[in-house]
């Protein structure tokens, strides 16, 4: 029986490898631009693989520092400034993929996204209680130009992903949390977040802006061992009024996070696992480590119970960074995980009941909720998606599919920090798998849930509901 199981292990990684180099063939952003060295102008079209194949003139020139820049100008323009720019990188050996000056996509990847999208749409049923939401998770944008892990590359992720909004394809867009790194400057930290707000919000699509336990900047604190480079509500002040301003999203108040949106029969709900009290000591440091400590307190957990009051009739998908609860059931968080799980789960087999704590908790984090959903009709929770742990994994606990989305922030394969999950995809630069994102189809009428990954991601995974 061991060396079936071991046989079986190793078809399994074949097959892995197998479906990878299919979904991936091709998958370096090189064009035949790349040898453009000599400093000049040129003209190229489609036998360069320019953007839609159409005429341009492509600039090679220095700047001050001797680093080698190209520029493309379409031929029928009078513009001084470039539509596309790039510059050579020294650390990969070529060119980084052109950016539009405008968008700050590349070309490539919009052209691949294309692609994906055609792909869901041949898989999915249009018309009632078929819901389409994109999902972007653990963008860590950080003040670095990295070619192999967290830095400029996360503000660049987002905005691609936003090329989804204009697919047709969506009804919801959602980022679940640590949008930034949290390792630079308050002031630098700051500007990031108001920069993927900009990149990440919509005027065609209802949006989510989940916060993660990177979003406090305690990384940078911890490092340096300075007073909160943060101060209170800051991610909140940044982030929340654009998203709580959107005529569609319903919400008991705008102070945690939580808001829930309806498209026909599905309710999605958001949750905030980084709720914790902001309290100083006398150095001016913070008591709680957003980064290392994962809760959700007794006022969201009201609102949670206040809109799941309210829920008759609807497929209810919850939505968070951090997972409340592991694959084995367990608390996955530092307070409160297992018991929103089990919250859940009362809403499902309708019953009435008082939240409690366990013992040892701290004050902050006692829980003291009251619930009946012995009224409540024809209304299920069906889902939870989440982010945090930078790889994919499902489970399935008291009817409930967990279902965990890999980070979109460049893991290189070389790196201490990258798991073992993005180390199988060996993600580099300018590689179709630097980045990850999703669009989830939930189905109620074919009673399942499809989950499309570009990127470092699965490409088709199928749930039942």
């Amino acid at each position: 029986m061991k060396i079936f199981r071991q046989t079986r292990g190793l078809v399994d990684k074949m097959m892995g490898a197998k479906k990878r180099s299919s979904l991936h063939r091709d998958s370096k952003m090189i064009d035949s631009m790349q040898s453009f060295t000599t400093i000049g102008e040129y003209h190229v079209d489609q036998k360069e693989d320019t953007p839609g194949g159409k005429p341009y003139v492509l600039t090679v020139y220095k700047d001050e520092k001797g680093v080698l820049h190209q520029a493309l100008s379409p031929e029928s323009t009078q513009k001084l400034a470039p539509e596309y720019v790039r510059m050579f990188d020294e650390d990969l050996g070529h060119f980084r993929a052109f950016k539009n000056t405008e968008t700050g996509r590349r070309y490539q990847v919009e052209r691949y996204l294309d692609q994906f999208t055609d792909e869901v749409k041949s898989h999915i049923r249009e018309g009632e209680n078929s819901v389409n939401i994109s999902v972007i998770t653990d963008t860590h944008f950080k003040d670095k130009n990295s070619s192999d892990f967290y830095g400029w590359n996360g503000l660049t992720h987002v905005r691609e992903f936003s090329y989804l909004d204009e697919s047709g394809l969506l009804n919801l867009k959602a980022h679940l949390g640590d949008w930034i790194d949290g390792s630079d400057a308050g002031l630098v930290s700051e500007s990031e977040l108001y920069k993927l707000k900009e990149a990440f919000k919509s005027d065609k699509i209802p949006y989510m802006m989940i916060k993660g336990n990177h979003d406090e900047n305690d990384k940078f604190d911890e490092h340096h061992d300075l007073k909160a480079s943060f101060p209170e509500n800051e991610f909140e002040n940044i982030m929340w009024p654009d998203m709580y301003k959107q005529a569609r999203i319903h919400y008991i108040s705008r102070q945690y996070g939580v808001g829930y949106y309806d498209f026909d029969d599905v309710r999605i709900i958001s949750v905030n696992t980084s709720d914790l009290p902001y309290e100083l000591d006398s150095k001016g440091q913070k008591k709680y480590d957003t980064k290392i400590t994962l809760a959700v307190r007794e006022d969201q957990m009201e609102e949670i119970i206040e809109i799941l009051s309210k829920s008759s009739g609807k497929k209810i998908i919850f939505m968070s960074h951090a997972n409340p609860i592991n694959r084995k059931g367990s608390n996955a968080l530092k307070y409160n995980g297992r018991s929103l799980h089990e919250l859940l789960v009362a809403f499902n087999q309708k019953e009435k009941g008082r939240m409690h704590s366990s013992a040892g908790v701290p004050p902050e984090f006692r829980l003291s909720n009251d619930f009946d959903f012995t009224n409540i009709k024809d209304a299920r929770i069906i889902a939870y998606f989440c982010g945090h742990r930078h790889r994919e994994d499902q489970y399935r606990i008291n009817g409930i599919q967990y279902i965990l989305f890999n980070c979109s922030a460049l893991m290189g394969p070389n790196h201490s920090l990258t798991t073992k999950y993005n180390k199988n995809w060996n993600r580099k630069m300018d590689y179709n798998n630097e980045f990850a994102g999703y669009v989830v189809n939930v189905d109620l009428n074919r009673h399942r849930l499809q989950v499309f990954g570009y990127g470092a991601a699965s490409k088709r995974r199928i749930f039942f509901i």
